[in-house]
């Protein structure tokens, strides 16, 4: 008894030695640990905005912007049919790419109000006053080289993202096929023995498959944007957009808001709009978005505003194919093209080809058709081209891939005068009318001809 007593007053003794560590504070107390919160699956969602960024900031090169201002603007199409105005296609190009930013800054304003940060939550109001002032109140505006620094994180991000989403679409596969394997021997527990063991044996490396396919995963998620914070992602796609509207500014030379701090680093591009009088940006009275989406709105006398810039599109490329093979399009494919044509189109078509005769048979003329037909197309058939692809870059489907083009809404028949555009598209359908019927005059002679020469053939020898 006497030694039971004494062991427990020893475990007591110890019991509050070490109760009396636990109570006492230490000397040196360690910052709390802050759990962000993470992105976890709207990573993807991240992960489409991410390129389209870094292909805005790619197009905004010197290089692109030079051949933006030598070549793209001087487009005989363009001239033609939407603007001779340099600073008027310039002004075009310019609120295009603001308006592209735009979006993104929209979906980066989704993604600020979950941070824990109070100045990331306010990320849209920050940047609309810094595209109307030019305010920055955090320093968000980066020089070249820590955007090109940013740009290289974010592709980094994307690819192992990409890898991430290919892993979890690999896990699904041998969950699926773990889950038939189970209810196939379940449901066949009485075969012979050496089947079920080379089944057993299979879901057996299938559960060792998954266990590893899910390591896999837990590895993946690290590198890229599933396990990042809302806060440094934020961060990140926000100070990105900054510098790339403070770019913009500056090579546009939007006076209006320009940065004071922007860096001069940033570009050694020439002044493209060298009267800045003339900048509508410049207007105080308006705020930046406003007045960029003023400059975006067709006015009524262009395909844009009458809704017609996709279908003249699809029009122009099908008699392209049949100007280049006229002797190849029958009658149905002919009724499908007239029925295509907008009663506008029509009423010019009728009227000009009156007084045209019937027949097509004069080479010379047919040749000169074909002259003038390609003469239209070479600058009109670029356009509908163009405006095929900048449809298709933004599409529903495809709306969260990346433009594989630099191709602007300038360049299309968006913005394109409908009178000037309709009486182009006429020349081309009479055009087309006489070498189709030359085409066809020519096959029937070549047939009556071949014919006679039979008949002539067997009558000669009926006679011998």
């Amino acid at each position: 008894m006497a030694l039971e007593t004494w062991l427990i007053k020893v475990k007591k003794t110890i019991s509050n030695s070490f109760d009396s560590v636990r109570v006492t504070p230490p000397t040196k107390t360690k910052a709390p640990v802050i759990k962000r919160s993470r992105v976890g699956v709207l990573a993807f969602e991240i992960a489409g905005i991410m390129p389209k960024l870094t292909h805005i900031w790619r197009f905004l090169s010197d290089e692109n912007i030079t051949r933006l201002h030598n070549e793209s603007i001087c487009l005989e199409g363009v001239r033609k049919i939407v603007s001779d105005d340099d600073s008027f296609l310039l002004g075009l190009a310019c609120a295009e790419i603001v308006e592209n930013l735009r979006v993104l800054a929209k979906s980066v304003s989704r993604l600020s109000k979950r941070c824990d940060e109070s100045v990331l939550r306010c990320f849209e109001s920050v940047f609309d006053e810094f595209a109307n002032t030019g305010n920055d109140p955090y320093n968000w505006t980066l020089n070249s080289k820590e955007m090109e620094a940013k740009i290289k994180k974010m592709e980094r991000y994307v690819t192992a993202t990409a890898i991430l989403h290919r892993e979890i679409d690999n896990l699904t596969v041998i969950e699926n096929n773990l889950k038939k394997s189970l209810q196939y021997n379940n449901s066949n527990s009485k075969k012979d023995h050496e089947q079920l063991s080379s089944k057993q044996q299979k879901i057996l490396d299938l559960q060792q498959k998954l266990l590893w396919q899910r390591q896999e995963i837990k590895y993946v998620k690290e590198k890229s944007l599933w396990n990042r914070s809302f806060d440094s992602i934020t961060s990140l796609l926000a100070t990105s957009i900054f510098t790339i509207l403070s770019r913009i500014k500056f090579l546009f030379h939007i006076t209006h808001g320009y940065p004071t701090s922007l860096p001069r680093s940033l570009s050694a591009s020439s002044t493209i709009y060298p009267d800045q009088t003339s900048n509508p940006y410049n207007n105080p009275s308006h705020g930046f978005f406003e007045t960029n989406s003023q400059i975006l709105k067709p006015s009524s006398n262009t395909l844009g505003s009458a809704a017609l810039g996709l279908h003249y599109a699809n029009l122009i490329i099908v008699m392209e194919k049949m100007i280049r093979s006229p002797q190849l399009v029958g009658l149905d494919a002919r009724d499908d093209l007239y029925s295509m044509l907008p009663n506008s189109i029509r009423l010019l078509l009728r009227n000009r080809l009156k007084g045209i005769g019937f027949t097509a048979s004069d080479p010379v003329l047919a040749g000169e058709w074909r002259e003038a037909l390609g003469k239209i197309l070479g600058w009109l058939s670029p356009l509908a081209h163009n405006m095929i692809k900048w449809q298709s870059e933004r599409s529903f489907e495809r709306q969260k891939l990346l433009p594989k083009t630099n191709v602007l809404l300038f360049q299309t028949l968006h913005f394109a005068n409908q009178e000037k555009t309709e009486a182009a598209i006429t020349e081309l359908l009479v055009g087309l009318n006489y070498i189709w019927r030359f085409e066809r005059e020519m096959n029937s002679k070549a047939l009556f001809n071949c014919t006679n020469v039979n008949e002539l053939s067997k009558n000669q020898d009926n006679t011998s």
